[in-house]
């Protein structure tokens, strides 16, 4: 019998490869935010401003507002490729999906990475702002929550 050392199969990491041939990629969130920066920038856009409203369970975008350096604007058209991870695909799926779902999806994802359940009771409210010259994106959240106060007097 011989020590011959049992091979480690490969590690799974957010800096996986996708797939055979493909140049390794950061997680599919920054793939995701990095694709849509370069093509909000060759379309001139400055600013995005997401606002969110939900309570209850339910939770949605309310509104996504564009602007460029002479204003407001509407979104504009046009696809790039995201990647989609779910269960139970080993590995991100590319897909192609307008701006406007781009902007929508690493929103909730934005969401789901800082507060989780930001739908669920009282809820929450507030803005996303992606900062296309920064390429950050800025969350300003308002969590709900009830509150209540006992006093008991014996006099």
């Amino acid at each position: 019998m011989t020590n011959t050392p049992i091979p480690t199969p490969p590690r799974v990491t957010p800096t996986s490869t996708l797939g055979a041939g493909n140049p390794p990629t950061s997680t599919p969130f920054e793939h995701n935010k990095a694709a849509l920066f370069g093509a909000l920038a060759a379309a001139g856009i400055t600013e995005v401003t997401v606002t969110f409203d939900g309570y209850g369970d339910s939770g949605q975008i309310e509104d996504i507002a564009v602007s460029t350096a002479e204003g407001s604007v509407p979104m504009p058209a046009g696809e790039i490729e995201i990647l989609e991870a779910g269960w139970p695909q080993p590995e991100p799926r590319r897909t192609r999906v307008s701006l406007a779902t781009a902007v929508e999806g690493l929103a909730y994802d934005t969401l789901a990475q800082t507060h989780c359940g930001w739908e669920n009771n009282e809820g929450a409210y507030g803005n996303i702002v992606f900062n296309v010259a920064a390429r950050s994106i800025t969350l300003d959240y308002n969590e709900r929550y009830l509150s209540s106060e006992n006093f008991t007097h014996i006099l």
